[in-house]
């Protein structure tokens, strides 16, 4: 069963430990990660399900080499064959995250891949920023029947809507977005998580945030302004991969696991009732109290009545009220002024 929604429905955040290449070429360190990722707190461990030749073509020419950034100088194919996590590989990834406890999910790149993740008895797709604007292929994993997460990173409002809109036709309406920057790693003046609560109004579905920016601040501030899914690239100490150098080490995703659910739990609302704490602080409140001994029938003046602690008196919008006006009661210096204007 994929939990995604029981937690969305719940008001809680959904975590997903995204592992892409850095299992660095073992289904050893796969396995650790899927255990350490679960251990770590994530709720689920995705990965993705392509080959270089589902991506790209084997190509040397200058449109197909990286120019800049964390891959300058890849050639695209190069990269993803050395990026990619075997398909023979992903069942077992997949039990594994059975055997722990948490979800399993995986990005497909064509047809074939989301045939082969649909055979393993995958329960929900997850669409990549790249392949946002992919429309045949976005229409082909709605057909599954399926829930979809939608990575938004690079997308216009329209192209947005177009995949959601891709999604609905083919009848799914479990669709969830991403907010994202694909940038590697994301400058936090890129993140532009103020779209968060935009997006949710605006195409009225759940909102996450897919985070590639640098320690948990993006997490925690995303799940602030509403975001319900939490994405992060997760790896393992002393393995390094193509994708290491924007990834977060385990120890540390677990600091942001709670530092999430923390934050989530700060930033509910609205609630205007007392809590239970609140409710024992409130006689520490300000109210009106005779500062003199006063008389029945004398006046009250700014010289025998004060707004002061505790809260045993009446409400200080009052105060104006009562000044001038003459005593119901006797009141001896420090008895609380209640029943004047009843």
């Amino acid at each position: 069963m994929f939990h995604m929604y029981d937690k969305i429905q719940n008001d809680e955040v959904y975590i997903i430990a995204e592992m892409s290449a850095n299992h660095g070429g073992s289904l050893d360190n796969a396995l650790e990660i899927v255990r350490q990722a679960a251990k770590a707190g994530a709720d689920c461990l995705k990965i993705q399900t392509y080959t270089a030749d589902s991506l790209t073509i084997d190509c040397d020419n200058e449109y197909f080499k990286v120019k800049g950034g964390l891959w300058d100088g890849y050639k695209l194919y190069d990269l993803y064959k050395e990026a990619g996590t075997p398909y023979e590989w992903q069942g077992r990834i997949r039990k594994e995250c059975e055997r722990n406890g948490i979800d399993f999910l995986s990005t497909p790149f064509d047809r074939d891949g989301v045939d082969f993740l649909d055979d393993l008895g995958i329960e929900a797709y997850k669409i990549a920023s790249y392949e946002m604007v992919d429309i045949p292929l976005i229409e082909y994993v709605a057909g599954k029947g399926k829930p979809i997460i939608i990575s938004t990173g690079m997308g216009s409002i329209d192209e947005i809507q177009d995949a959601v809109d891709a999604c609905k036709r083919t009848g799914t309406e479990q669709i969830v977005l991403l907010k994202c920057c694909s940038e590697y790693p994301a400058p936090w003046a890129d993140m532009h998580l103020g779209n968060i609560p935009d997006m949710i109004g605006r195409f009225r579905l759940p909102v996450g945030l897919s985070d590639h920016s640098k320690g948990s601040l993006g997490a925690v501030v995303g799940v602030s302004l509403g975001a319900c899914v939490v994405e992060k690239h997760i790896k393992l100490d002393g393995v390094n991969s193509v994708d290491s150098g924007f990834s977060m080490p385990v120890d540390e995703f677990a600091k942001m696991v709670r530092n999430v659910r923390n934050a989530k739990t700060i930033s509910r609302g609205p609630d205007y009732e007392l809590t239970d704490g609140e409710k024992d602080s409130i006689v520490f409140r300000r109210s009106i109290f005779a500062v003199r001994d006063i008389a029945e029938g004398e006046a009250f003046t700014e010289q025998n009545i004060r707004i002061i602690r505790p809260g045993y008196g009446m409400k200080p919008k009052y105060y104006n009220n009562l000044l001038g006006e003459k005593s119901k009661n006797s009141y001896r210096m420090g008895d609380p002024v209640r029943e004047e204007m009843s």
